[in-house]
């Protein structure tokens, strides 16, 4: 009797590319073991998600009733600094001249922020209240960082203290982002934040008009965010089956779980059921949901179930109810480098095992490279019926 392997899909393929990774996923198990009968599940193109409307609910390309260009450049300017607090003074340093001979007595002007910087740090965070916390960590770490000496070689005073306080404000407002807070401040509040502290910094008062004479507005003046939004028709659209599709499982998964076990039905044991991704999740669901007396096996690679269920928004079961019974022994694959790879065992004790396989790619490449990885085949064939 040929042992049947049930092929479920992730997210957003669809063809050919679904026929090419069955064909693949057929020779890697068969070359190992002769006796197997692939059975592909191609969910995408009955229950994948689409467009309905042909995109009706994306905004003109551009985000905006003004043309892209007319975006102004300072988006740009936070978004690098966002990225890189110290993005600013890094390229200042990096054009800065060669160091000249100091006459006596001679104080470097990265002294006088110095010391400013140090007693803005005692003052806590109230001087930038508006951002949240962070403004007196920021300060005390900006005072010790050694960007400041080369930075004053290519800015003047007031301009060397615009930037620290650029790179102050930057860096409250990624650190609430890398936290997930669920309030950032609008633009208006943090330029004039940012002018607060670059006149406690020792800048003269000036208008609003500070925050773009940003050095990055020259050099990175990057039209990288500009981009985004002049493509973000294209991007979504691209982008949108494989959010999409989890989406849709989500909210109207009975349907996907029903035809797979139509399709399990119809086959003779013992069966495997092999899912990726997503489709792990909805193999997973499955086998919770009602015995499939033919299914052996689950096997699941680079799949969220795990997180899902101890999030508690796994449909068929929630946290901490344990696995019925009647799901079969669980195989869960996992590439440490993969960000959407979750683990089993600890949730599932006695009724899952993890085993890490290792592509040495980075995510998200890592996500997409299970197929290709003769590791993946021998475990899987290890566990096989």
């Amino acid at each position: 009797m040929m042992t049947a392997v049930v092929l479920i899909h992730g997210t957003g393929v669809r063809e050919p590319g679904f026929s090419a990774l069955a064909g693949r996923v057929a020779a890697g198990l068969t070359q190992l073991r002769g006796d197997l009968r692939i059975v592909p599940y191609y969910w995408g193109g009955t229950h994948g998600a689409v467009l309905g409307a042909d995109g009706a609910s994306l905004p003109p390309d551009g985000g905006t009733s003004r043309s892209p260009d007319d975006i102004p450049r300072t988006e740009d300017v936070w978004a690098a600094l966002y990225a890189n607090p110290y993005a600013e003074l890094a390229h200042a340093a990096a054009v800065a001249g060669p160091e000249t001979e100091r006459p006596p007595g001679f104080v470097p002007p990265e002294e006088r922020l110095r010391a400013r910087l140090t007693t803005l740090a005692a003052q806590g965070d109230v001087p930038a209240a508006e951002l949240g916390p962070g403004l007196a960590r920021a300060a005390a770490e900006l005072a010790a960082h050694p960007l400041l000496g080369p930075a004053a070689e290519s800015l003047a005073p007031d301009g060397l203290a615009e930037a620290a306080a650029r790179s102050l404000t930057a860096r409250i407002v990624a650190d609430a982002l890398d936290s997930d807070a669920p309030l950032v401040p609008v633009g208006d509040v943090r330029d004039a934040v940012t002018d607060r502290l670059a006149e406690l910094l020792g800048a003269p008062p000036r208008g609003t008009e500070r925050g773009v004479r940003s050095l990055l507005t020259r050099t990175a003046g990057s039209v990288a965010s500009r981009a985004v939004l002049r493509r973000r028709r294209a991007l979504t659209q691209a982008a949108h089956p494989a959010a999409g599709d989890i989406l849709r499982y989500l909210s109207r998964g009975a349907a996907f779980r029903a035809d797979l076990r139509d399709l399990v039905a119809g086959l003779e044991p013992p069966v495997v059921l092999l899912g990726h991704s997503l489709g792990g999740i909805i193999a997973l669901d499955t086998l919770i949901s009602e015995p499939l007396p033919a299914v052996r096996l689950l096997v699941t690679a680079g799949s969220q179930g795990p997180f899902l269920y101890e999030s508690g928004s796994l449909p068929s079961l929630e946290h901490p109810e344990p696995l019925p019974p009647h799901v079969p022994d669980w195989l869960n694959l996992y590439d440490p480098q993969d960000l959407l790879s979750h683990l089993a065992e600890g949730l599932f004790p006695g009724r899952a095992t993890d085993i890490a396989v290792h592509s040495r790619q980075p995510f998200p490449a890592s996500h997409s490279a299970y197929w290709t990885n003769p590791e993946v085949y021998r475990h899987i064939v290890d566990r096989m019926p």
